[in-house]
């Protein structure tokens, strides 16, 4: 290969060094070209590519900021939660003691009040039996009365003959005349 020096210095060589022409060395025109175009894009491309990797780097430290606040919101946010959870942990503890006692209270009042119904269902059951047992001695009792009334009608049948029975007749109309006559 050709230094690029000499591609210069061989322009002075050139049979028709006063006119135009191309070189046909690609090897050498390219590196000329390559410097050309690589000089071109440093000094003009140099602002916007700074330009371009400042913008960059400002976005990448945005982002990382923005980053670092969503990550220390979010560690907020989670002490906050397990703040939260300790506390429902902490309710629901006492919630479940309170309920534990408020079963045993509910649970002593079942019990009274049951007691209580069973000891008056026991009274009106006492006083039921008392009742019927009254009863049945009224109607014992009516039913001896009926019979001993029957036995004395039936031995007062029994004894009286018509002439006493006509007599005691007689006696007893003669006692209801005599009261007329007192009332009139």
């Amino acid at each position: 290969m050709k230094n690029v020096t000499d591609s210069f210095v061989s322009l002075g060589h050139w049979p028709s060094a006063g006119s135009f022409g191309f070189n046909t060395d690609i090897f050498s025109t390219n590196l000329i070209n390559l410097s050309v175009v690589l000089g071109v894009l440093i000094f003009f491309g140099k602002g916007v590519l700074s330009d371009l990797l400042d913008n960059r780097k400002r976005r990448i430290l945005n982002t990382i900021r923005n980053s670092e606040e969503l990550r220390g919101g979010a560690i907020e946010q989670l002490e906050k939660a397990r703040a939260r959870l300790r506390k429902v942990e902490m309710e629901a503890d006492q919630f479940r003691v309170n309920g534990y006692s408020e079963i045993e209270r509910e649970k002593l009042n079942l019990i009274n009040s049951t007691s209580k119904t069973l000891e008056q269902l026991e009274n009106y059951k006492n006083e039921t039996i008392q009742f019927e047992q009254q009863r049945a001695i009224n109607q014992v009792r009516q039913r001896v009365f009926q019979q001993a009334l029957r036995g004395a009608l039936g031995t007062l049948n029994s004894c009286l003959n018509n002439e006493l029975h006509l007599r005691t007749i007689s006696a007893n109309i003669g006692m209801l005349l005599s009261m007329k006559e007192i009332t009139d």
